[in-house]
This record gives C-alpha cells, sequence and structure tokens, in this order.
C-alpha cells in the first residue's frame, strides 16, 4: 500500500511540472500580446550640468512611469568637454559628435545635435536594427505614465506628436520656401512617436532642413517663424517639420498628452507627459530651468531645488478643480525632480542625508500615491481634428466651432522706459498661457530709431511718432496709442478674430480670452475706469451723439477684428478733439486730477465707441492695480502698475525709473520687494493686497534677469571666461530647445532600500538597455524563478522517493537489523533536506 500510495505521489508531481510549464507558456505568451512590438525611447542632451540633472529626472520618471522598452541617451561632446564630464553614467549613453559649432558654417546652435543625434544613432547602434518603434523625448520632460505609440493611435507614416502652434512658418512663405509639400507641414514636436522606417526615412532630411533653414537668415524674422526673438533659434523644430513633409509624414496631433506645468489641464484630460520648458509657480514659490544652467546639484550631496508648498497647503489656494490639478502637476513635476536627485545622491555614496519634513515627505504612501503612473483617459487620447471641433467651443450658443484666433497687441516708444516695461509684458506674456500672439506696436521718430537698441524686445511692428502732433505741434504722446493701432490695421496682415489691446506697464497673470469673458462682436469687453467722470456729464454730450452709450473704460480691451477696424479712426479722432477742447480740461470735467489734459487718449476711446454704440461688457475681475486689496476669490488676469504701491518701507513708482536703462546695463534690477515670509499675517485683505504687490516686483524683476542672461551678460559669479561680448550676441529664447535632455540615477526602487554603489561607465560608444525593468516585470520574474526551483526541488522529491521505495523492496529480503539501520538512514536524509532547503531559499532570495 506504501509503494501504491508513493507511486501517486509521484504522478502528482510530474502533472503538477507539466501544468506549471503549460503556465509559464501562457504567460510568455500573454506578455508578447501585450507588447506585440519593439520600442525604444530617445533623448538628446549635451556634456553639461544643465542637462545632467534634466537627465536625472527623466531617467527616475522613465523608471516610475514603467516605460516599456529601453531608452538611450544621446550625448552630445567635443572631445574636450569629454575629459572633464562626470556624468557618463547617468543613464544608458549612445555617444555622438558634436555639432554645436557646425564643421561646415562654423555655425554655433547646440539644437542641431538633436536630429545631427538621432542620425548617428541610426547608423552606428545596434539596437537601432531591432526596434519598431520610438519614442523621441526632450530632456526637460518628466513621464507620467506610459508612452506607448501603438496605444496612443501612431501607425506607420502616421506618427503621433504633440501640438506646438506657434511654429507660424507652416502656414506662411516659409514652408513654401522649404518644402516642395507645404501643405504637409504639421506644427508638431515636443513628443514624437514614430516607427523606424519613418524614422530612417526622415531623420536626414530632418537634419538636412534644420541646416537649411539655420542658414536662411533673410527669414528668422518673427513674422515668418513665430519666434519672438528673430534669432533662428527654432531652426531645428521647423527642420523638423519640413523635413516631415518633405518625405510626405502626415501626423496626428494631440494637444493632450503633453502639458508644461503651469497651465490648467482641460477636464477629463490627464497628460501623460510634461514639460517644464517654461517657469511655473505654486503661490509665492516658483521654478524657472533657466536659473540651474549652471548648476551641479546632481554632484553636490544633499541638495535639492528649493522645496514646494506641500499638497494641503494647495488645497486652500484654489477652489476651481481643474486649476487645483494644474497646482498640483506643478509639485509633482518638481517633487520627481527632487526625487531623482536623492536617488542620484544616494547611488553615488553620498551620505544619508538629516532628516527633514520634506525628505519624510518626498519618502511618504502619500507622495506615492499622487505619483504613481497615470494612463491616458480617452479624452486625452483624441487627435486635434476632434478635438478642435467637439470640445473647444465657443461660448456664444455655438456648439462645434472652434475658439477664435486672438492677437494680443501693446503700444510703446523709443526710450528705456518702455524697454523695461516691454520686458516684464513679453516675460509675462509667456508666463500666462495667453492663446495667440504678441505685437508691440513701437511708435519712434527717425532720429529716434537710428539710435534706438531695443528692437529685439518683442515681435514689433513699427509705427511713425505723433507724439509731436504734424497739424497742430501739440506735444501729446498718449496719442500714438489710438495712432499705432490704426497704422497697424492698415498695413499688418492679420488673421485674428479678436484682438486683445493692453498697455505696456501691465503684467499678465492669465489668459484674458474672449470666449471666457463673453467678448461679441458689437460687445467688447473691457475694465472699470471710474474716475472718467467725463462720461456722466456735459463732455460726453459735446464729444459724441449717444452720450448714453459711453462707458467708462480702459485698461484692457478685447474687441472683435471688424469692431477694431470701423472704430480704430474715430478713436484717433476723438482723441484729437477732446485733446484741442482745453476749455473742458479742468478737474470737475474730465476727473483729471492734473488738469493737463492727459486723459484725453482715454476719452478718445470712449467717445470713440459710443459713436459707434459699442456697449461693452465692463468687467472687474480682469485688471488689478498693486496696492489694491483684492477681492475675495478672484483670480486677477493684469496687473497694471500704473500708479505708486509700497509694502512697508519698500515701495515702486514706474515714474522714478524713466530715465535709467535696465535693459541694456548688465544685471540691473528694481530692489527686491520683501520676502513674503516677513508679512504680517494677521489682517488677510492687507496680506493678500501685499502679496500681489510682491509678485508683481518680482516678476519684473525675474523678465529682466532671464533678459540679461539670454543677452549672455557675464556671470559676476562665474570663473569661467565669456566667449563674446554681449553687445555681440543674439538674444537666445527663454524655452530652449539645446536642452535635450538627461537624467537620474539607474538605481530604483523606495529612497531608503537605494544601494549607494555607483556603475562605472561603460566603455563602448553604444546604448545600455535600462539595467532595471518595470516593477511589474520584476514581480513577473521573480514568481517565475521561484515555480521553476519548486519544480526542481519536487522532481528531486520525486526521485528520492522512488529511490528509497526501490531501496525498501530490496530490503524487505535483508534481516532486521539492516532496516533499523535503513530508518535511522531515511530520518537523517529528511534532516539534510530540510537544510537543502533552507540553503536553496536563502540563494534565491
Amino acid at each position: 500500500m506504501g509503494v501504491e500510495r508513493i507511486a501517486v505521489l509521484g504522478l502528482v508531481l510530474v502533472v503538477a511540472v507539466l501544468m506549471g510549464a503549460v503556465w509559464v507558456q501562457a504567460q510568455d505568451a500573454a506578455v508578447v500580446r501585450e507588447a506585440p512590438w519593439r520600442m525604444h525611447t530617445l533623448f538628446s542632451v549635451e556634456c553639461q550640468n544643465y542637462f545632467d540633472w534634466q537627465t536625472v529626472g527623466l531617467m527616475h520618471s522613465y523608471r516610475k512611469a514603467r516605460q516599456p522598452g529601453p531608452i538611450t541617451r544621446l550625448l552630445s561632446c567635443t572631445e574636450e568637454e569629454k575629459k572633464t564630464y562626470r556624468g557618463m553614467d547617468l543613464a544608458p549613453t549612445f555617444e555622438v559628435p558634436s555639432m554645436s559649432t557646425h564643421p561646415r558654417t562654423g555655425d554655433w546652435y547646440p539644437a542641431i545635435n538633436k536630429p545631427a543625434g538621432v542620425v548617428h544613432w541610426l547608423k552606428h547602434s545596434k539596437e537601432a536594427q531591432i526596434v519598431d518603434w520610438v519614442v523621441i523625448l526632450d530632456a526637460d520632460m518628466i513621464i507620467r505614465g506610459p508612452i506607448i505609440p501603438w496605444e496612443l493611435g501612431a501607425e506607420k507614416g502616421r506618427p503621433v506628436a504633440a501640438y506646438y502652434g506657434y511654429l507660424i512658418g507652416c502656414d506662411n512663405d516659409l514652408a513654401k520656401l522649404h518644402t516642395k509639400h507645404p501643405e504637409l507641414c504639421d506644427k508638431v514636436g515636443g513628443l514624437l512617436a514614430m516607427h523606424i522606417d519613418d524614422l530612417r526615412a526622415l531623420a536626414p532630411m530632418w537634419l538636412s532642413k534644420t541646416e537649411e533653414q539655420r542658414e536662411d537668415k533673410a527669414h528668422w524674422g518673427t513674422n515668418y517663424t513665430g519666434d519672438i526673438y528673430g534669432t533662428g533659434w527654432i531652426s531645428e523644430m521647423y527642420g523638423y517639420s519640413f523635413g516631415a513633409a518633405e518625405v510626405g509624414l502626415r501626423h496626428k496631433i494631440n494637444d493632450n498628452l503633453m502639458i508644461y506645468p503651469g497651465y490648467t489641464p482641460r477636464d477629463g484630460i490627464e497628460p501623460i507627459l510634461m514639460h517644464y520648458g517654461l517657469p511655473f509657480s505654486v503661490g509665492n514659490w516658483s521654478f524657472s530651468k533657466l536659473e540651474h544652467h549652471e548648476d551641479d546639484i546632481v554632484y553636490d550631496c544633499g541638495r535639492l531645488f528649493p522645496e514646494p508648498p506641500y499638497p494641503r497647503e494647495v488645497k486652500g489656494m484654489e477652489t476651481d478643480p481643474n486649476k487645483r490639478r494644474a497646482l498640483f502637476l506643478n509639485l509633482e513635476c518638481i517633487n520627481t525632480l527632487n526625487e531623482g536627485l536623492l536617488l542620484q545622491h544616494a547611488a553615488y555614496g553620498c551620505p544619508k542625508p538629516k532628516w527633514s519634513k520634506y525628505l519624510s515627505f518626498l519618502k511618504s504612501k502619500t507622495f506615492a500615491e499622487l505619483s504613481q503612473p497615470r494612463l491616458v483617459t480617452p479624452k486625452s487620447l483624441r487627435m486635434m481634428e476632434v478635438e478642435h471641433t467637439q470640445t473647444q467651443e465657443q461660448h456664444t450658443g455655438n456648439p462645434g466651432k472652434p475658439y477664435p484666433k486672438i492677437h494680443t497687441i501693446f503700444s510703446t516708444e523709443c526710450s528705456p522706459y518702455f524697454d523695461w516695461q516691454t520686458v516684464g509684458l513679453v516675460h509675462s506674456f509667456q508666463l500666462s498661457g495667453q492663446p495667440g500672439n504678441i505685437t508691440r506696436l513701437l511708435s519712434c521718430a527717425e532720429e529716434d530709431l537710428k539710435q534706438y537698441k531695443g528692437h529685439d524686445l518683442a515681435p514689433t511692428h513699427y509705427v511713425p511718432s505723433m507724439s509731436r502732433h504734424p497739424l497742430t505741434g501739440d506735444w501729446y504722446p498718449a496719442i500714438n496709442k489710438p495712432a499705432a493701432v490704426l497704422h497697424w490695421l492698415s498695413h499688418a496682415k492679420i488673421d485674428a478674430e479678436y484682438i486683445v489691446i493692453l498697455d505696456a506697464d501691465m503684467i499678465m497673470r492669465g489668459p484674458i480670452t474672449p470666449w471666457e469673458f463673453n467678448a461679441a462682436p458689437g460687445r467688447p469687453v473691457s475694465t472699470p475706469y471710474d474716475y472718467l467722470i467725463g462720461c456722466d456729464n456735459e463732455l460726453a454730450k459735446m464729444h459724441t451723439r449717444h452720450p448714453d452709450a459711453c462707458n467708462k473704460v480702459g485698461g484692457v480691451i478685447i474687441m472683435h477684428i471688424n469692431d477694431l477696424r470701423r472704430f480704430a479712426l474715430l478713436w484717433l479722432h476723438k482723441t484729437e478733439e477732446v485733446r484741442a477742447d482745453t476749455a473742458h480740461w479742468s478737474r470737475n470735467i474730465t476727473g483729471d486730477m492734473y488738469e493737463a489734459g492727459w486723459i484725453s487718449e482715454m476719452y478718445g476711446y470712449s467717445f470713440g465707441a459710443a459713436e459707434l454704440n459699442l456697449r461693452h461688457i465692463i468687467s472687474n475681475k480682469i485688471l488689478i492695480y498693486p496696492g489694491y486689496a483684492p477681492a475675495p476669490g478672484v483670480k486677477y488676469r493684469v496687473f497694471h502698475y500704473g500708479l505708486e504701491f509700497r509694502v512697508g518701507n519698500w515701495s515702486f513708482d514706474k515714474a522714478s525709473w524713466r530715465n535709467i536703462d535696465l535693459v541694456n546695463k548688465c544685471w540691473a534690477k528694481f530692489p527686491d520687494p520683501p520676502d513674503p515670509s516677513t508679512l504680517d499675517h494677521t489682517e488677510e485683505n492687507a496680506l493678500q493686497r501685499d502679496l500681489l504687490s510682491i509678485e508683481c516686483g518680482n516678476t519684473l524683476n525675474q523678465a529682466l534677469r532671464l533678459h540679461h542672461e539670454k543677452n549672455k551678460c557675464p556671470d559676476p559669479t562665474s570663473t569661467y571666461p565669456i566667449r563674446e561680448s554681449r553687445d555681440s550676441i543674439s538674444l537666445s529664447p527663454p524655452n530652449q530647445e539645446t536642452a535635450r535632455e538627461v537624467t537620474t540615477s539607474r538605481k530604483f526602487g523606495k529612497i531608503e532600500e537605494i544601494s549607494a554603489s555607483r556603475h562605472s561607465p561603460d566603455p563602448k560608444n553604444e546604448s545600455r538597455e535600462s539595467l532595471l525593468p518595470a516593477m511589474a516585470n520584476e514581480t513577473f520574474t521573480s514568481m517565475r524563478f521561484w515555480i521553476i526551483g519548486l519544480w526542481a526541488f519536487s522532481i528531486f522529491v520525486f526521485v528520492t522517493v522512488m529511490s528509497a521505495m526501490l531501496s525498501s523492496r530490496k530490503g524487505q529480503k535483508r534481516g532486521k537489523s539492516f532496516k533499523t539501520k535503513r530508518r535511522a538512514s531515511h530520518s537523517g536524509f529528511w534532516d539534510l533536506n530540510g537544510s537543502d532547503r533552507h540553503l536553496r531559499s536563502a540563494e534565491i532570495a
């Protein structure tokens, strides 16, 4: 009976082994079904600290997001740079020759390393021979969830890409000059997911068209490229779009998959990629990648980027759910960068950092849940053709109609006073999320224009100065505003449906759009100027046939282009009319405390609009003067710093800086406002008033600092020689796409469990696969290892038992004394086997 039981046990074990083998094969087949194609992620960088900390962030997010397939950093370095470069082990790396200085033309343009690196990888990398799909990213990105081309809808011949709407060269003569198929030119970039065959066809053309566009300096102008600096810095982006058009690639364009921190995601959209190319903020905390251009934070043990507010603090900042999501995205971006740096420092063998509340948060379950991998939602997968027709509806009862195009304009003169205001406004425009383009209307006399240095401060339309009236000789520079608008309308090609008109002494804090504030043809939107009492008295009756339509408005104007074309000439004429009416300049009639007719242009606007019966929607939620207490819960879109404001002993009055050249003097700035932490928190209205005033002052200084950085002012703390003088350098844009990023340590896992050992750099000029697969794959591999071990053990037991059975049958023919020995031996076998199991368990663990 014992023998029969042993035989049955053996049969059961054999069946278990066979079933296990079938299970593993089924799991392997499932993995194949889940990943039917091989994919590879690429990003491009240079040998700089700037790209090293970006590499750390991208690589860490790549692991957290469980991005499938290997990733490769295309590292462009000169031989000289490689001698001192410390970051060779930050990512799987494929070295490519640097083309920052073009070998043929000598042109210095680091962004060309991106297409040049892709071409080199395709030609020389073994991995490029065994891949089906490629995802191309920039280094200043954080991956939030798997970016899988075929799941995003990419097809052979139809790559998926993010939308870069500012590439207006696809719509004008620039495309006709640089591609035979301008109708195929797509305004895309940032995220690229395409079939390897498409990339092989595109890459050489991408490089060639980048060189071609870079050499076409005659068409670097803002009106051709949309590059507000007109320096050709985005030539690589056009190289991509023109190259793709040339080889016949038509993109599936998605504006939902990628988001810039600081922007508000659309309802129901889950971005899977963050591109921190622009500054962003949460409350009084802010981050700009350009502030860390020479930062060696990767190699400075224990140092992280300044800690942001905590999630619970953000919950009280914003009541709108989508805007609160935007703030949480900002936190996720910087916290992921800091988490990556913490892991990298540990991998480099840095001492364990001193405990802090912030480090505790980064290790917490709360942060782990907030930054867990995201999956795209059905709405996120909709391409722009669907998105524009279905969700971007106007608030005018016209479902299905796309948002109208917007153009923002502001008026200035050729003077240092307006130059620093221009720098502030253009900087804030870039941060605000305002749709469309911006144009400066620059009024200059011919003599002033010859000496003027600020041509590259903004996209500019030049206007003859009317500061001195050509007929009357009246000195009144404010008339340049309506005169410039009229000139622009008469001479510029304008395709926008709505025009937003601002003053130069403004800072934008958010988008100003006609659909949000309900502007419509015949119904412009503006902000209240209650001191224009002339709308209520005889002044209006003298200067308009419709005094009842006179609105006390100004500052910010949103007007339909057709209304503006009818209105602009009247605005100018009514300004001249009120300016000439010196008999009615008195304060009791105009509200002008100086009684100098200085606000004649404002009355010219109100009376001209009334003449056409344009009745304004007046919103007090758009503009605030710093120094005024904000209304509770209102998120003002514009600061108008036209009046002096102060916080404690610090004050700011724009008039005090009328003749000081802050733009052309390196590192010139305004006195720093107080630190918000020093404010009195006992009175809420005063606190909010002072916080807004500080924000305005800080934004102006931030704009000046970035301007000086772009102009390559010598860093007073730098020990590096300055290669070129400031006057010989073109401005480079804030969103420098040269940063072809880089990121983290190869270590993966919880912060407490990171090994301090470093990886030695791969001596071969080849990309290396990520050493650590996704967590799910690790779990499955570990489980399979245990099962195989169990099968081996089961077979071993089965063979041993069968041997024991045979020995038992032979022993029955021997004496009783031998049976005793056999029992002792049998007992010893199980003791030994138990010990062996412990050893095996230790080996597996």
